[in-house]
């Protein structure tokens, strides 16, 4: 199965469950999401269903593993990264689609600690799950650097690995001062603009 094939089973399974189901599966992400967040990978299963206002059992028909509900939140986070980058690429300036999309980027390294590591443990670093995620997130950051490039914004001889790590850096090094982490962001941007072009708007307030 390839990457549009998985993405598009993905997208067929949650039409076919009753609305209910839907919106208890929806609970349930949004509450495992928050908890890794909050407690890391290992966040307690019961506390996640509290948060979501279910019941264990109703966790574990939706997610029968603890593996299944960490895949879960894995994939819904590239999803809505990959979906943030898809809204700003076609409705503001390549700049700003960047630096927003390096943003979410970010947002989504600091709340899913640990998450990966997990995953890998369990499923391997080449499983379908992590490869399929991670040519995700490099293909809309291809895209993303594509147009910023092509609008001579930013410097050509970047890369999407580039980014990625330059971005992992900066949310690792500010894990105890997150307070910081939008502040070195903007550095960042600015200097992987060309030097005709600027600086990076900061984000809206």
């Amino acid at each position: 199965m390839d990457m549009m094939d998985l993405a598009r089973s993905d997208a067929a399974e949650e039409p076919r469950m009753r609305a209910d189901a839907r919106r208890s599966r929806a609970k349930l992400l949004e509450a495992a999401t928050a908890a890794f967040a909050e407690y890391g990978a290992d966040a307690p299963l019961e506390d996640i269903a509290r948060r979501a206002g279910v019941g264990i059992g109703t966790l574990y028909r939706h997610f029968p593993t603890r593996t299944d509900l960490q895949a879960g939140v894995f994939r819904s986070q590239v999803d809505a990264v990959c979906s943030t980058a898809d809204e700003l690429i076609g409705n503001v300036t390549p700049e700003q689609a960047f630096a927003g999309s390096v943003r979410a980027i970010a947002g989504y390294l600091i709340t899913k600690r640990g998450l990966a590591k997990a995953l890998i443990d369990s499923l391997g670093r080449d499983s379908e799950l992590i490869s399929v995620c991670s040519m995700r997130m490099r293909d809309t950051l291809d895209r993303l650097l594509g147009h910023a490039q092509e609008a001579g914004v930013l410097r050509t001889d970047v890369t999407a690995h580039d980014v990625l790590r330059l971005v992992h850096g900066i949310v690792m090094a500010t894990e105890q001062s997150p307070q910081d982490t939008d502040r070195l962001l903007g550095m960042m941007l600015d200097g992987l603009r060309t030097s005709a072009a600027g600086r990076f708007a900061p984000p809206p307030d």
